[in-house]
């Protein structure tokens, strides 16, 4: 049976990041071939109390997507392109790209998915008496525009190598979680498919919206997409305990087969990887758990110190 994992990670480009305990690790192949590992520590309102708060740490998993996932997928594009960290300023020069691409992805986002539907609601509206059916239509098509977005990207060439970069990011975690040796030999057995993934995620965000916003009811136009806007972070909250629920009662078959679903559309969102795919996932998640062991390692209790330092005033001890 797996065992409870703390790590967990996406695809970048030509690489793979892993989320660790306290600390990430990005893990890029650069054109020359060698792979580029860079681990930093998890800091700020990500590593904080807030985090063991029930919902909001789910909107602190969503928020943290986009900043860490934004930076390491700036960073893994510098390097494929074999830019070298330190050129051009190094990371702080890329700052402001980050932050735009990051804040112009969300509001796309959001204006696709979940404003653009209600114009289609509206135009039905004059048609449809029912709030409950125009509401179960809006989310149909929201799903339909989730489902059309990934079918799109997926046949993409330099997509598709993302995608076998996310499948070797889940079967490293499979190997992991299954008390493995972390080598590519003992990867290649697992599955690409994992219950943990950010793509069943999205797909519980989008499912859980359509029982939200039925409650809404069908007040004025602007209420409805101000609504849709705020309350996208209850939404994430909702969709995170879910899955952190279904983690820990991964044995439940009731809740495994309502979350198929999610399993299932990593048909789409995953690709079987190559050995050298396999090779740069492991780095990164060798390099997580190395970060994380070495700064656990790192501190001392502050009430063993006196006692350490008498210990080694008196020499080896006996156990005679």
């Amino acid at each position: 049976m797996p065992q409870k994992s703390y790590y967990g990670g996406q695809a970048i480009i030509e690489g793979v990041m892993i989320r660790g305990r306290k600390n990430i690790a990005i893990a890029v192949r650069c054109p020359d071939d060698h792979i580029d590992l860079h681990t930093e520590p998890i800091q700020g309102i990500f590593a904080g109390w807030m985090k063991k708060i029930p919902l909001l740490r789910g909107v602190l998993t969503l928020l943290e997507m986009m900043v860490i996932g934004t930076r390491a997928l700036m960073r893994s594009a510098r390097l494929a392109l074999g830019e070298d960290e330190e050129e051009e300023g190094g990371v702080d020069s890329y700052s402001w790209l980050m932050w735009g691409t990051m804040v112009l992805g969300l509001v796309v986002g959001v204006g696709i998915f979940f404003v653009g539907p209600l114009f289609i609601q509206e135009w039905l509206d004059s048609y449809i008496d029912s709030s409950v059916l125009l509401n179960l239509i809006e989310g149909a098509i929201r799903l339909f525009l989730f489902l059309g977005y990934l079918l799109l990207i997926g046949t993409m060439k330099d997509i598709k190598r993302v995608f076998a970069y996310h499948g070797a990011e889940h079967m490293s975690i499979h190997a992991l979680e299954h008390g493995d040796p972390l080598e590519v030999e003992h990867v290649r057995k697992y599955s690409t498919f994992h219950p943990r993934c950010g793509t069943a995620f999205l797909l519980i965000v989008v499912l859980l919206s359509i029982l939200v916003f039925v409650a809404v009811g069908r007040p004025a136009l602007w209420i409805l997409i101000i609504s849709r806007i705020v309350l996208i972070p209850v939404i994430a909250g909702l969709a995170y305990e879910i899955l952190k629920f279904h983690g820990a009662h991964s044995d439940n078959r009731l809740l495994s087969f309502l979350l198929a679903p999610g399993l299932s559309l990593q048909r789409i969102t995953t690709r079987r990887p190559d050995d050298a795919q396999i090779e740069v996932a492991l780095t990164a998640l060798k390099g997580a758990i190395a970060a994380d062991n070495a700064e656990e390692e790192a501190v001392v209790p502050s009430s063993a110190a006196p006692m350490a330092q008498e210990v080694a005033a008196r020499g080896p001890s006996s156990t005679d």
